[in-house]
């Protein structure tokens, strides 16, 4: 039973890791392996499968994580993270911290992967974090639920819009109706979210290389305006791609856009013109940007190959036919095609881990309800959004990706991460179900 090959491979990586204290890549390993076997592959296919895996995680993320430390990284060194976060404190007053980290994220988790989100806004969160004298998570919960929120919910991200395609909606109509569900999912999951811990429940240490505790004098920073626009540029790069994509898809700046607004390329820019404003032109001289460069590439090595194996992992179970079988349990059930479609989307990204595969899968199976069931194409859209957004744990690469940055332990990455997947996933749902009460 594929179930319950699934259910042992998870028992066997919790058990190598939490209780034998292996590293968590060679446990992602281990467990892949075991599950594509309990599944009728050959060790063979198993080891072929696991490569794939760590060969196309790695192959669509590194240059995202790499750029994106390095960065952040530039910011840090350079006191461009300080004034941005300076700036914001003075402009929202300490009181309303959560709010500015919110609004902050939300805008740039419009147009940014969430991978690259983390990536950017992580320096920021401990920078404000220590500037306002609040726990890293308290900051960093509500940022990375605004991000994961609008990465599952808001066109032009292409899980979204790739599900719209399928259902034959609107890409604007999908757009305006995820944003009004995602206002309430960030702030349920985010800042109200938070509230539930104890002060030292949202500390946590942060990790080396990832972050420079300097304090940096008012003349040794840089301006507002060059450090919100060096460090939103990957924003602004990526934005004109997705506006070009749907405003003019037959436009001749369109091969362009599409270059230079693809996440990876829209980073390397970033970081060469931050290599200027964050070092050359502060006076530093490029053996010191480099320095700066080798130490965030440094504090990310094993972030990368953790990554590289839940991506194993998570192609295990996709090679061995698990995605196919659980559609072909849900096919049947006389649910309404929101909920039908939401419960699809939900069970797939707990087998499988990828909110892409579980959202696209789960429209699959439920296009055909559209036309019969005249359910709205949009709201069908939002819901497979949802149900895949949500309920994130060890097979999914954003599990590893919010544990490492945040440098928290398995047990708190469930207690944090899990479980506002998985509000945002319900409180989307409820949202969708009260929009098709009027749509």
């Amino acid at each position: 039973m594929p179930i319950v090959s699934i259910i042992i491979g998870v028992i066997l990586l919790l058990l190598l890791m939490m209780v034998l204290k292996l590293n968590a890549f060679i446990s992602l390993i281990i467990a892949s392996l075991v599950v594509g076997i309990l599944e009728g592959m050959s060790p063979a296919e198993a080891m072929t499968s696991v490569q794939n895996g760590l060969g196309s995680s790695l192959g669509s993320l590194t240059m995202v994580i790499i750029f994106g430390a390095v960065l952040g990284k530039l910011m840090t060194d350079s006191g461009g993270a300080q004034r941005i976060a300076t700036t914001m404190l003075n402009a929202f007053g300490h009181k309303r911290v959560q709010l500015a980290s919110v609004i902050t994220a939300g805008v740039v988790g419009i147009a940014l992967f969430f991978e690259t989100g983390v990536v950017v806004l992580i320096p920021l969160v401990f920078t404000i974090a220590a500037a306002a004298g609040v726990p890293i998570l308290y900051i960093g919960i509500p940022v990375i639920t605004a991000l994961i929120t609008m990465h599952g919910f808001v066109p032009p991200h292409p899980g979204p819009t790739a599900i719209a395609e399928v259902f034959g909606a609107s890409i604007g109509e999908t757009l305006i109706w995820g944003i009004l569900i995602a206002i309430p999912a960030i702030i349920v999951a985010g800042p109200l979210f938070t509230k539930l811990f104890k002060k030292e429940d949202l500390e946590v240490e942060i990790p080396k290389g990832l972050f420079n505790p300097k304090t940096f004098e008012e003349h040794e920073m840089p301006s507002f305006t060059t450090s919100i626009i060096t460090a939103i540029l990957p924003v602004i790069l990526i934005a004109i791609k997705s506006i070009v994509e749907l405003a003019a898809p037959e436009s001749a700046i369109r091969p362009f856009t599409d270059f230079v607004g693809t996440a990876s390329t829209a980073l390397l820019i970033s970081v060469i013109i931050a290599m200027f404003t964050f070092g050359l032109n502060r006076g530093k001289s490029m053996k010191e940007v480099m320095n700066s460069f080798a130490e965030a590439t440094a504090g990310i090595a094993l972030i990368l190959l953790i990554i590289a194996g839940g991506g194993a992992f998570k192609q295990v179970l996709i090679d061995s036919g698990i995605d196919q079988y659980i559609a072909g349990l849900m096919e049947d059930t006389t649910l309404s095609p929101i909920i039908l479609v939401w419960v699809i989307g939900a069970v797939l990204r707990v087998a499988l881990g990828s909110a892409t595969v579980a959202g696209m899968t789960a429209a699959g199976i439920a296009a055909p309800i559209v036309a019969v069931t005249g359910a709205s194409p949009e709201l069908m859209t939002l819901a497979a959004g949802a149900g895949s957004v949500g309920f994130s744990h060890v097979n999914d690469a954003g599990f590893w990706i919010v544990k490492e940055y945040f440098n928290m332990s398995i047990g708190k990455t469930f207690k944090t991460w899990t479980v506002l997947t998985s509000i945002i996933s319900i409180i989307g749902l409820i949202g969708v179900l009260i929009l098709d009460m009027f749509i």
